[in-house]
């Protein structure tokens, strides 16, 4: 079971691969953070925010996770405005 809530039905395949790639990370906290996250966002998302999106989930998880809880500065070049929308929305997660 992935977790995830969304229904893929109705977003174009390249929404389709990257809702699954955000569920199926390898890391179960990744999974949680970047899954909730496109359950949320994948549909709103514009073309710009999935070309930077699909740039962060080729980060490995073991470098992503501690820049996403906040135990890692997140260097200068993989700052965008995806980036900034998962962090605003992993403070607002209650697990």
């Amino acid at each position: 079971m992935t977790g995830t809530t969304r229904s893929s039905e109705g977003l174009d395949a390249r929404r389709r691969k990257l809702l699954f790639r955000s569920w199926h990370r390898g890391m179960r906290e990744m999974d949680l953070i970047l899954g909730t996250f496109a359950d949320a966002e994948i549909g709103a998302l514009t073309d710009d925010e999935i070309d930077q999106y699909e740039r962060l989930l080729d980060i490995p998880d073991t470098e992503f996770l501690p820049m996403v809880t906040g135990e890692h500065p997140v260097p200068a070049e993989i700052d965008c405005a995806v980036l900034q929308k998962i962090l605003a929305f992993r403070h607002s997660l209650t697990f």
